[in-house]
């Protein structure tokens, strides 16, 4: 059952992310690797610092094992009412925070990002062509409420996690990406540029640009809305107020401080990495946005769908008044979730090492999207790749403390990862921006775009953290429950498994150097998907039954 429900969610965020991965597509042919590129990024990165405080990852440590327990006791009124005064505190909150962002924006943008106010200077000495700060002004205006409705989403979402219902929940975003993509192409076909983009003027592009945030707005909305009418069903007594004395919202809301610390110490890495990436070379942010949509489609897919099932089952587990019996089951729990999500994760960081190029090149090659381009995001792929097991099993173990009511330990170990990663990312960031892609790249002759590789630095210190912050995590955890381990011995089995079964596909690949770089994509990928799966199957791994929902005979 408890399979069946992870698949669920991993097929809805499948869906999510591949539609995900269409509306970078389509960015990616207008902007390409570009001052424009860095704008759209700037602009939803910015106002998202509202959806990671109060968003999902908040509200799965704050609300959801309240609201599941009460579930589990049967006080399904008790449990409808405490999501309505939820959702009417949570209404309040992201109304004001949303106007006071809106008139601020200016000075938001210039603390976030200051190094886009040398933008105009550099332009003034013809150094860049686009003053880049004017823009993300105008284009958090409308992303700060798009970021509000998306946190009434994420809302939405913890109630239909908390009944079990995951495929909906995180299929919704399909709608949010579903309005951009249909507003960019829009605008792009009433241009007359839809099969051309690299033909059209930067006036023209500016207004794909917030004709696509336009989208996103609408987008937001539409997500909100499409989880409404099954949430209303299934939360009996839901009536949005503002009642702090219904049962269970004291006990949220005291949930609430120490998740947010938490995120806060998300938010301030999020701010740290916006702040440095403001320095970096026009369109370099605007890779690193492209390779997070690729990390979020591996940890996002298979990560979190496992630990969003996993959560409402470990937080049933009476913990307050019977740890020695629950912790051993919420460590089997655990185990089993890490494994799951390590027979996907592991091969997809090979492939991403050996094959990222061409994975890059199939999804986002074409219109502004060149070979400089390819490389540039192929080579940070690399870098924030190494980070990717450690990122999804952070994810999975810090719901474990989630289940325990602890979210002090998880807020102190994610602001010793933030140390790390800023101070190492801002160590080496400057240095590699001094190198361009054609240092490490031979470039076919004549090519004249320059692309800096400055990113590099932010990739290595987010995998770095990401590795200290599973270490830290996995040792406070053991403490509480000793029963737990983390399977060292089942990952780098994954890794070796993998790493055997690339060979034949690196061999195809060589013997296609000649052909069309669509065409070596579209055979030596498969080829590699088919042969770790094809192997799994014929030894009928038990991760890959648990996917499929087939039984062990």
């Amino acid at each position: 059952m408890q399979a069946n429900r992870a698949r669920f969610a991993a097929a809805g965020m499948l869906l999510s992310k591949l539609s995900g991965l269409v509306r970078d597509r389509v960015i990616a042919n207008l902007f390409g690797v570009s001052a424009l590129a860095d704008v759209w990024g700037f602009a939803l990165r910015a106002a998202n610092n509202l959806q990671n405080l109060l968003g999902e990852q908040t509200l799965s440590a704050a609300f959801i094992p309240i609201y599941s327990k009460m579930l589990e006791e049967g006080r399904e009124k008790d449990a409808g009412r405490l999501a309505g005064a939820v959702f009417g505190l949570l209404l309040a909150v992201v109304t004001a925070l949303v106007l006071v962002c809106v008139v601020l924006a200016p000075w938001i943008v210039a603390i976030l990002t200051p190094g886009l106010l040398q933008d105009a200077r550099d332009v003034a000495a013809g150094l860049k062509e686009i003053d880049r700060y004017p823009l993300v002004v105008r284009a958090v205006r409308i992303t700060f409420p798009m970021t509000g409705v998306l946190v009434l989403s994420a809302w939405a979402l913890a109630i239909l996690n908390g009944h079990r219902r995951f495929f909906l929940s995180y299929l919704a975003p399909v709608v949010w990406n579903g309005a951009i993509v249909a507003t960019l192409l829009a605008a792009a076909w009433r241009s007359g540029f839809l099969w051309m983009p690299d033909a059209a003027e930067q006036g023209l592009v500016e207004y794909w640009l917030f004709a696509g945030l336009w989208g996103a707005l609408l987008g937001g909305l539409l997500q909100f809305l499409v989880q409404l009418p099954l949430v209303l069903k299934l939360s009996r007594g839901l009536v949005p107020s503002l009642d702090r004395d219904v049962p269970g919202v004291r006990d949220t809301l005291r949930a609430v401080g120490p998740a947010i610390a938490g995120r806060g110490v998300v938010q301030l890495g999020f701010y740290i990495d916006v702040f440095l990436s403001s320095f970096l070379s026009a369109g370099s942010p605007g890779a690193v946005r492209y390779v997070a949509g690729l990390i979020n489609l591996v940890m996002g897919v298979f990560g979190m769908s496992v630990a969003a099932a996993e959560l409402p089952e470990m937080s049933r587990e009476d913990v307050e008044t019977d740890l020695a019996k629950a912790g051993p089951r919420i460590a089997e729990r655990l185990d089993r979730a890490i494994r799951q999500s390590l027979f996907v994760v592991a091969p997809a960081v090979v492939g991403y090492l050996a094959f990222g190029f061409l994975v890059s090149a199939l999804l986002f090659r074409g219109g502004r999207f060149g070979g400089v381009d390819n490389w540039l995001v192929y080579l940070v792929l690399c870098v924030y790749t190494a980070g990717l097991p450690a990122s999804t099993v952070s994810r999975m173990t810090q719901n474990a403390f989630y289940a325990l009511r602890d979210t002090a330990t998880p807020a102190r170990i994610a602001a010793i990862r933030l140390a790390v990663a800023a101070g190492v990312g801002a160590g080496l960031m400057v240095p590699l921006d001094r190198f361009t892609v054609a240092d490490v790249v031979q470039l076919p002759e004549g090519t004249v775009q320059v692309l800096y590789l400055g990113a590099l630095g932010l990739g290595i210190g987010s995998s770095l953290g990401a590795w200290v912050e599973l270490l830290l995590l996995s040792r406070a955890l053991r403490r509480r429950v000793p029963a737990f381990r983390l399977p060292w011995g089942y990952g780098l089995g994954r890794v070796f498994l993998a790493l055997a079964v690339a060979v034949p596909p690196l061999a195809l690949w060589a013997a296609l150097a000649e052909r069309s770089i669509f065409l070596q994509a579209a055979l030596v990928l498969p080829s590699y998907m088919v042969a770790y799966l094809g192997y799994a199957w014929l030894r009928r791994l038990p991760e890959l039954d648990l996917w499929l929902g087939r039984k062990r005979q």
